[in-house]
Parts: structure tokens; sequence; C-alpha cells
């Protein structure tokens, strides 16, 4: 099944298809019944179409990664900071992948479609409930991250939950670390008010949503991976740092 799957998420074509539809059906939802304000995007004008790793903090399981590939189509039909009528759809941008926890892609047609859309498919690095912890990614989920390096954009979550000022996880940086790629971090905002946790359903109606690229990091890619994981996660605003600054991340019976 997986292969099979690969296969069919290679297929340009099929993909601009699944852009098209799930682009269409979560449109309104980002623009009309919530306001998205996205700032940043001139930087992603002149990067290249290839070996660049977008690093954010992350609210929802699909939401977050939906918002991404809208903006980068429209980037691509020369938006700034705007989506715009999407016209963009009838010609999204498609160099993109995303990583995405296994469990979380499973059992559903909806989550096989967003498969095909562009996921990577990863193994948590820990579990709740569970005495397995590992401190990095499993050596074949970081080849299918490589890979896609190899001639795409990149969308990681580095905290691998939905749980804000969770702790970063050591593989992202192992990554920066074995493919130099360029670093682009994003905060987002808002979507886990609008939006319930899978991001498929609305929670509160008129929300401010925000995304935000900021310029890619200059990254020392000799220093060890905890220098550039703390860099990565103080980018993203998810540092201890940022934990008293950001309490609007936080769900009203969520503590700090």
């Amino acid at each position: 099944m997986g292969s099979f799957t690969d296969r069919l998420k290679s297929l340009q074509l099929l993909r601009k298809i699944i852009y098209f539809l799930v682009g269409i059906v979560s449109y309104p939802g980002l623009v009309l019944v919530n306001r998205l304000k996205i700032s940043g995007s001139e930087n992603l004008r002149q990067l290249p179409l290839k070996n660049v790793l977008f690093v954010s903090n992350h609210q929802t399981y699909f939401a977050d990664a939906i918002t991404f590939l809208h903006i980068f189509s429209a980037v691509k039909w020369r938006k700034k900071n705007r989506l715009g009528i999407p016209f963009y759809l009838l010609n999204p941008f498609t160099k993109v992948y995303y990583v995405a926890a296994e469990e979380t892609m499973r059992g559903s047609f909806i989550s096989w479609l967003f498969t095909l859309a562009g996921a990577l498919t990863v193994k948590r690095t820990w579990n709740r409930g569970s005495k397995e912890v590992r401190k990095g990614l499993d050596p074949s989920d970081t080849r299918k991250i490589t890979r896609a390096l190899d001639n795409n954009w990149v969308i990681t979550f580095p905290q691998g939950t939905t749980k804000p000022f969770a702790p970063g996880r050591k593989g992202t940086a192992l990554i920066i670390k074995q493919k130099k790629p360029i670093v682009v971090p994003v905060v987002i905002n808002g979507f886990w008010r609008a939006f319930n946790k899978k991001g498929l359903r609305f929670k509160k109606k008129g929300t401010q949503l925000s995304v935000t690229f900021k310029e890619p990091l200059k990254i020392d890619y000799d220093a060890n991976s905890e220098t550039i994981l703390s860099q990565v996660m103080d980018a993203i605003e998810q540092s201890k740092a940022f934990m008293f600054k950001g309490a609007d991340q936080l769900p009203k019976n969520q503590s700090m």
C-alpha cells in the first residue's frame, strides 16, 4: 500500500487535482469564515525550488499544512501577503511536501487524500502512555525527508505535537546538519481557536489567523544539534523565552 501511495503521490497532475479540490473546500474557512493575515511572503520569492526546509509551530493536524499550500500557490501567482481570489488553484504549487505523524494519516479516506497531497509520514518520536522514547527520527523516516528535499520544499513541525511550547525534536536538527538546507522559520497563530484539533471542523468563526514567514536563518551547520535546535525553536517562538509572551497560543483550559 505504501509504495502504491508513493507512486500516486509522485504524479504531479494528480496532486494538482487534489490541491484544487482541497483548496476549493478549505478556502472559505480561511478567508470568509475566518480572517487570514499573511506576513513575510516576500521572503519566499527568491528561494530555490529545492532543499528548502520550512520549520513551524503546529496547532492543528491539517489546517496548518493546507494554509501553507494555499500561500505557496498564491505566491507562485505573484500574490503578496494575501490569497485574493483563488485562481491560483488552477495551477497550484506542488513542489512541496510536509511531515506528518504516521498514526494521524491512517484510517480514513480524508487522511489518505492528504497523504497523496504530499505528506511524508513518520513515526512519532514519543507516544503518550508508552514507555518507548526515541530521541531522533527513524532512519527510514529521515531518508524520506532528505530525499524529498533533493527536489522540493519540505514543511516540518519540529515539536511533533500541537501542544504549544512543547520541546523540539532533535531529528529536525540532524536533518539540517545532514542536508544543509535553507531554513525558513514560520510562526502561526489562531488556528487552535478557529478549528478543532484535526483542523477539519470550525470551533470558533470570525477568528484572526496569522502566518508569518521570517527571513531564512543563518545557520552554522557544523554546530551541534542542540545549538541548531535551540536556534530553530527561538525562531518559531516556541522556546522557554517565549512561553509567557505567547499565552494567547494556549487554550483556556491548558496551563503552562
